[in-house]
């Protein structure tokens, strides 16, 4: 009971802290839609070719990378917390709790991982006001898909600042890996466009199969002759993705002091 009680309580302050911090969530949403609009509307209308089928627009294809996006980049700055933490005090006060280091990372990692989720729901609620069809069935199954993803990179978020002291070089490291894997995951275009040597890097990026998932759900059958991989195989390299970052993130806070 008083792990379950732990947990419920960290996760329970993660989404509190964000939903108190009404800036953050605005601010967070801005550059989705400046991405949907600018390079769904305006850069995508010059791209001939960008898309391989009539049937879907630039726009369609690019927002489910847009909400993979939005899901990497608050996912990562959630890492930012456990600083916050260490610097006040409260991390040392978590540690010295009866918890094992277990639940107090998975505590603050599904805490975390619902902040990323409510933040990927408001762009995909800003997608229907920009006229990407989504259907109520696909809306449902983003949600799974969506919390999966969340896992994996708020893991890698929370293992980084763990090893952190200040915000300056979490916010370094950050930008560091955030690029490349938001960059090389097939956001803003089809992966089976690439050269063949970039594509192999693409698909050692978790993110990649993450964002070929949502295409998946959002897009339907459009989708199913240009996907990547199969669904399942998405979701189970995701899944394998999840563990091992967890396994890795509890060893972290194992070795926090």
């Amino acid at each position: 009971m008083t792990e379950l009680k732990g947990l419920y309580t960290l996760w329970l302050r993660e989404v509190k802290r964000y939903l108190r911090n009404s800036t953050r969530i605005l601010s967070s949403f801005i550059q989705p839609l400046l991405w949907l609009v600018i390079f769904g509307v305006g850069i995508g209308a010059s791209l001939h070719g960008a898309v391989s089928t009539q049937e879907l627009t630039y726009q369609e294809l690019i927002f489910p990378g847009i909400v993979g996006q939005t899901l990497l980049f608050t996912a990562m700055f959630m890492g930012i917390s456990v600083i916050w933490d260490k610097e006040f005090g409260f991390m040392k006060e978590i540690l010295v709790a009866p918890l094992s280091r277990f639940t107090i990372f998975i505590g603050k990692m599904l805490g975390d991982s619902t902040d990323a989720l409510i933040q990927g729901l408001i762009v995909l609620a800003f997608g229907l006001v920009l006229g990407v069809k989504l259907s109520p069935a696909s809306f449902l199954l983003c949600l799974p898909v969506m919390l999966l993803i969340t896992f994996g990179l708020v893991s890698v978020g929370l293992i980084i600042a763990s090893f952190m002291d200040n915000l300056e070089s979490f916010g370094a490291i950050q930008s560091f890996i955030n690029l490349p894997l938001f960059f090389l995951s097939g956001a803003l275009f089809q992966i089976q466009s690439l050269p063949a040597w970039l594509q192999d890097i693409s698909k050692l990026n978790p993110l990649t199969y993450g964002v070929d998932a949502l295409r998946h759900v959002i897009l339907g059958e459009t989708w199913q002759s240009l996907q990547l991989q199969p669904l399942i195989v998405d979701l189970a390299v995701v899944g394998i993705f999840d563990l091992a970052m967890i396994v890795v993130g509890t060893w972290a806070f194992h070795k926090m002091k």
